[in-house]
């Protein structure tokens, strides 16, 4: 009863007041403040509070970059929680989620459950049988609690502590 927030999560379940819908032009600001805001202030076990590699991290984060990814018909998502961007996620059909963001005014809720939900229906719906993804630590237990299984490091990233991962997305019976 102390925590009014977490009692009203419990009876109202992760999707409630939740929109989750692709990415258009006029979302590049509010997905470039959410991608940073989440690299920022969520990620500091992978970047340590380094200023250069935050910087290097958010390098291709902004609205021009971003709007560029959706011209060139890059699947990015988005998902307001009341209104408000919450989180972004990106995939590319071929298998692999390439984002999952959460702003940090937005963690708790269980927005990352169904936004990596909806991103692997997604990847199912496009006739993938397995997804992958690259994990950073911050998240890698986030993908193993989902059933992502680790395969290794990432060649692409030797900057952070990255994991490959990897989930069947066969149906379970």
């Amino acid at each position: 009863m102390r925590n009014k927030r977490g009692i009203s999560q419990a009876f109202s379940g992760p999707s409630a007041g939740l929109e989750i819908r692709r990415a258009t032009v006029f979302d590049v600001f509010d997905l470039s403040r959410v991608l940073i805001r989440s690299i920022t202030e969520l990620c500091g076990a992978d970047h340590r509070d380094d200023p250069k590699i935050i910087a290097q991290w958010t390098a291709n984060k902004d609205p021009a970059t971003i709007r560029g990814w959706i011209q060139a018909g890059a699947q990015i998502w988005v998902v307001e929680h009341r209104g408000q961007p919450a989180a972004v996620g990106g995939l590319i059909e071929t298998g692999e989620i390439t984002l999952l963001y959460i702003d940090p005014d937005h963690t708790g809720f269980g927005i990352g459950r169904v936004l990596l939900q909806r991103l692997e229906q997604e990847l199912i719906d496009a006739g993938c049988a397995e997804g992958r993804l690259e994990a950073t630590r911050t998240a890698q237990g986030f993908y193993a609690r989902n059933g992502w299984q680790a395969t290794g490091g990432c060649s692409q990233r030797n900057d952070l502590s990255c994991l490959s991962m990897r989930k069947s997305l066969h149906l379970q019976d």
